[in-house]
């Protein structure tokens, strides 16, 4: 048994690790040369987070996903390298709308370079993962065209808040289902799809890639508030500073506003203040990691893993169907 991807995938079969491994190396070239520009200074910058690594989490999916296929088709590796593209610009964009220093453990884009390189760059990066998609077909342009909608979408509906009445918990369960849940459900669907796999395994696949997205998102949420940047890469409660509300804030208000307790109050009250002051965010992110609110997030996480590992029931048993189940069990180990 040997340890693949991230969190210390285990893969039982050899044969499998095998493909597994050759095809993230495969991918990582990919990532160099679709980065490669005539211009050094694009190469440069649009490299930046690929050299600086990462899990590779979603091309892993598309991996194993591709075993309940031909796992040797011409369009898995190409497909893998398209969502990761997706998923760097991404970060090269949000850095920049919550003014993160840190992303990798490497400073961010927007640090180094400013706003606009960092912006720039990440469409660049769309363009080439483009690019990718028109050699494989109508189809992969469609379904990367209407998940990238649906991530888009659910960034602006983070960004508007939720409407009057609406409980902002299931606002921010649909923002996540938008922002993270559709590319990884993409990640598993191109997988399957590129294979040659039945479609139904290709849906049974798609929905399990949904649910471990937001489980994944809800890991990083407990691990912003949680976590040292060390462990996470990041700067601790980024989110916190931004005030962006990720669900341990969102457990923290819903209980104060049903309880009236003084000091889960006291403390949405320091979270409304201005947390760029240190000794605020400091004193923010002490009480949070000591509030049930956090342990409450833990447990949603918890939720949404059962959920994926649920949706992988209709599959036949295979060492690809353990390891994607191994995968729901490693996100809620990272969330604590």
């Amino acid at each position: 048994m040997t340890v693949v991807g991230p969190f210390g995938l285990s893969v039982r079969d050899q044969a499998l690790e095998a493909d597994v491994q050759a095809g993230l190396v495969a991918v990582e070239e990919g990532l160099l040369e679709a980065t490669k520009s005539e211009v050094p200074f694009i190469t440069e910058a649009a490299q930046h987070l690929v050299r600086a690594g990462g899990k590779r989490f979603r091309p892993l999916l598309v991996m194993l996903s591709a075993q309940f296929g031909d796992p040797y088709a011409p369009g898995i590796v190409p497909s893998a390298v398209v969502v990761e593209l997706t998923h760097l610009a991404t970060l090269y964009h949000d850095d920049v709308m919550d003014e993160a220093a840190v992303r990798r453990g490497v400073s961010s884009a927007n640090t180094r370079w400013g706003n606009s390189v960092a912006v720039l760059t990440g469409d660049f990066l769309f363009a080439r993962a483009s690019q990718i998609l028109a050699d494989l077909g109508p189809e992969a342009v469609r379904v990367q065209a209407l998940a990238f909608e649906r991530l888009v979408t659910g960034q602006i509906l983070e960004t508007a808040g939720p409407q009057d009445g609406r409980d902002p918990v299931d606002h921010y369960l649909d923002v996540l289902g938008g922002k993270t849940g559709s590319l990884v459900a993409v990640s598993c669907r191109f997988g399957a799809m590129m294979s040659g796999a039945d479609e139904t395994v290709v849906d049974v696949l798609t929905q399990y890639g949904e649910r471990l997205g937001v489980a994944f998102q809800l890991a990083d949420d407990v691990l912003d508030i949680a976590s040292d940047s060390d462990e996470s890469g990041k700067t601790p409660g980024t989110d916190l500073r931004e005030g962006i509300p990720t669900l341990p804030v969102l457990r923290l208000r819903e209980r104060a506003a049903r309880l009236g307790l003084a000091e889960d109050l006291a403390l949405c009250e320091l979270l409304d203040s201005d947390l760029s002051d240190d000794a605020r965010h400091a004193e923010a992110l002490r009480l949070l990691r000591a509030h049930p609110a956090l342990e409450q997030a833990r447990r949603d996480t918890v939720r949404y893993a059962k959920d994926a590992r649920a949706a992988l029931a209709p599959l036949r048993e295979c060492d690809a169907k353990a390891a994607l189940v191994e995968l729901c069990d490693a996100v809620v180990h990272r969330a604590g």
